[in-house]
């Protein structure tokens, strides 16, 4: 909740803040600011916004002009600050699209799905057990009661405080969760971090199980853009934010910042420098890491050893391909899958996305995105592009004899990774520098929140501290119950905990 204070400024006496970074922590960072009168200069690398869900003009090879990105992502409906930044230009979100389920696939043949599961805890749990063919009463039978128990009451930050330092793989073995159901229900958390279980805190596998299952009634069903994400989200609320007064400079980098006498710092770009009175750092790992190299009189040696610390999980593969015939019609929008290689998910774009259905509905063809999350090897990268699509001619038979018209492979390495033990060194919020705050998904947060979402509310959270500090009330924010809903599970996990 904002602390207390007037609404806003009047143009006069509004103060100048940078926002250094145009995905989503910068985008709700600008937001907040300037829809209280603060005068906002977004600051962004590329030549368009959304950060780490852009998009970008290209031409196939049958001449069609088309959107490429980075690849899927699920809007949850626990995303309740981003799905609020979102409803400044589509109140009613009617540019996003609900899925009917979010399906999983063995090689082995398993398959689960949570259309069925209620979404009331503790029922959402236990109807995951009673409904899934991997993770039936026996497994629960089978695990270790009392290991297990802090699933059932999620708290933080304590969790991270209790399990930061442990292995989410190691945690999972410890309880003796099923293999199946493992390879299943909680790799899909592990791979949305683009991380190996192995490296993975589980503290961060907790959290994800306790916004899902236990900590909310949404569930694991979710949306996704109706069009490509410029189109869709970012172009609006750029169009957005400009008319609430934002300078919006794309195809801008920030190389260091400056603090002054007097409290306010210089932006250095290519163009020169800037001054403002605060600054909003919204970046991503590499590019925070670069922007506080360059700043070297910018906080306390050990805030910016911290900043240099931080690391990338490995890299990604995001493989689209426009194929000259449909896939089945039973296959669904969205499939994670497991034990295929490399292959962690298949989406049909032309289920759901209006661009992509445009070009399916003209060629009488399909658009068809594969991921691979976490490729660490020595494989050259056209190897790994080869074996993604075998992977899918496999899972998708009908797919072996389709023509690729064109395709498109984007491989990334900058999505931040929550090793064991890493929490403390993340850096928070705030900064030693009172006008310099810290926004995105790599940045400590004391709220139940994750990925999408916690940059959001970041981008929320590093607004409302520069509003507070000049006595203006900053944005309300919503999570999940920071404890588990359940009163009798909170309360066996307590006596559990002191046994």
């Amino acid at each position: 909740m904002p602390a207390p204070g007037r609404a806003g400024f009047e143009p006069r006496n509004a103060p100048s803040t940078a926002v250094v970074g145009g995905g989503i922590a910068g985008l709700a960072a600008a937001t907040a600011l300037a829809e209280r009168g603060v005068r906002v200069t977004l600051y962004e690398r590329e030549a368009s916004l959304g950060g780490r869900l852009a998009g970008w003009p290209t031409v196939l090879a049958d001449g069609s002009a088309v959107t490429m990105s980075r690849g899927f992502h699920a809007f949850f409906r626990q995303y309740y600050n981003l799905r609020g930044l979102l409803r400044r230009t589509d109140p009613a979100l009617a540019r996003l699209v609900p899925l009917p389920d979010y399906p999983l696939q063995h090689s082995g043949g398993a398959r689960d799905g949570f259309a069925r599961v209620p979404r009331t805890p503790p029922w959402s749990a236990l109807g995951f057990v009673a409904l899934s063919p991997t993770f039936g009463w026996r497994d629960l039978a089978a695990m270790d009661p009392r290991a297990a128990l802090p699933l059932l009451d999620v708290r933080v930050p304590e969790v991270y405080e209790r399990f930061d330092g442990v292995g989410a793989a190691e945690f999972l073995d410890r309880i003796r969760f099923p293999a199946a159901a493992r390879h299943l229900a909680f790799e899909v958390f592990s791979r949305s971090f683009f991380s190996d279980p192995r490296e993975l805190s589980a503290a961060e596998l907790l959290l994800m199980f306790h916004i899902y299952f236990l900590g909310s009634s949404e569930g694991l069903l979710f949306d996704v853009p109706t069009e490509p994400f410029p189109q869709a989200l970012w172009q609006p609320l750029g169009t957005y934010l400009e008319r609430l007064g934002v300078e919006v400079r794309c195809g801008t980098a920030v190389h260091g910042v400056r603090p002054l006498p007097g409290g306010s710092l210089d932006v250095r770009t290519d163009g020169g420098a800037s001054r403002h009175d605060a600054v909003v750092l919204a970046l991503d790992v590499p590019g925070l890491r670069h922007v506080v190299a360059g700043s070297p009189g910018l906080g306390t040696a050990a805030w910016r050893e911290g900043v240099a610390g931080l690391r990338t999980a490995p890299p990604f593969l995001v493989t689209r391909l426009w194929l000259d015939r449909p896939v089945h019609p039973r296959r669904p929008g969205f499939l994670g899958t497991s034990g295929f290689g490399g292959l962690d998910n298949i989406s049909v774009l032309d289920r759901w996305e209006g661009e992509a259905a445009r070009w399916a509905g003209r060629t009488g063809g399909s658009v068809v995105e594969l991921h691979a999350y976490a490729v660490d090897g020595p494989a050259p990268r056209e190897a790994v592009q080869e074996r993604l699509v075998a992977q899918l001619r496999e899972v998708y038979p009908e797919t072996r004899g389709a023509r690729v018209v064109d395709s498109r492979h984007e491989w990334r390495s900058d999505c931040p990774l929550f090793p064991v033990g890493g929490y403390g060194r993340r850096p928070a919020v705030r900064s030693p520098d009172p006008g310099v705050v810290l926004a995105g998904d790599a940045v400590r947060c004391g709220l139940p929140v994750a990925l999408m979402e916690r940059a959001a509310t970041t981008g929320f959270l590093a607004a409302n501290a520069l509003l507070a500090g000049w006595g203006v009330r900053g944005q309300v924010l919503w999570t999940v119950p920071r404890a588990g809903r359940s009163r009798a599970l909170r309360a066996l996990a307590a006596v559990a905990g002191r046994s």
